[in-house]
Formats: C-alpha cells, structure tokens, sequence
C-alpha cells in the first residue's frame, strides 16, 4: 500500500468534490437570484479543505507508523469533524445572527455530508485493498 499516493489521491477528490458543489452552489445562486449563498458556500469550502487536509496528514502518519490504530483514527476523525463543525457554525451564528442561519446550516450541510460520504467510502475501498 503506497500510502503517499493514497494521501494525494484522497486530498485530489476532496478538492474536486468541493470545487464541485461550490460551482453548483453559484449556478443556484445565479438561476434562483440567492445573494446570501456565498458566504456560507465559501465557509463550507474552506472548512471541507481544510479538514480533508489535516485528515490526510494524520492518516498517513497512523497509517505508516501504526496500521492497527487505524479503526480508532477514523472514530475520533468523525467526531472530530462533528465538533468542529458544530463550532463553525456556532461562530457563524455569533457573528451573522438567527436570521441568516437556515441558508448557512443548509449550504454548510452540503459540504458536510459531502465530506462525510467522500471520506467513508473512499477509506472502506482502501480497507478492503489492504
């Protein structure tokens, strides 16, 4: 298992994915005249990458020096993404207020769950090539 090559593959879909929705989130915006939708659509990228990017660094690291932590690095990756995100949107909230909160939890979703399905089965494919 060429773990750097795992990493960059990883990373590459995750870039692609992100870059994806946030296109399609401005093709919305543009379709249905939603001016409130980039913020949140930046805000869900820059978190998707930047959680992608920290997990591809720890993954190689468990993976090359202690393959059989690997079940208990992808629990605490999951709720590791849980709490930062309900923090994201916690400060989203201080600093924008309830009114703009139902498109931000929506759009913030998108990128989450999109996130969350990425990293599943991309790290079950590789399991089962191991």
């Amino acid at each position: 298992m060429d773990i750097s090559k795992i990493s960059k593959q990883y990373m590459r879909q995750q870039l692609f994915l992100t870059a994806a929705l946030f296109l399609i989130i401005l093709l919305v915006m543009q379709v249905r005249s939603f001016d409130g939708l980039l913020t949140p659509a930046i805000v869900g990228s820059a978190f998707t990458l930047v959680v992608a990017g920290a997990i591809t660094m720890i993954w190689a690291r468990v993976a090359s020096q202690s393959p059989d932590g690997l079940p208990t690095f992808f629990t605490a990756v999951s709720g590791f993404r849980l709490l930062l995100a309900l923090a994201v949107m916690f400060v989203y909230y201080l600093a924008c207020g309830r009114a703009q909160m139902l498109p931000f939890f929506l759009v913030f979703m998108a990128f989450y769950f999109a996130s969350l399905a990425h990293h599943s089965v991309f790290f079950a494919r590789v399991s089962n090539r191991s």
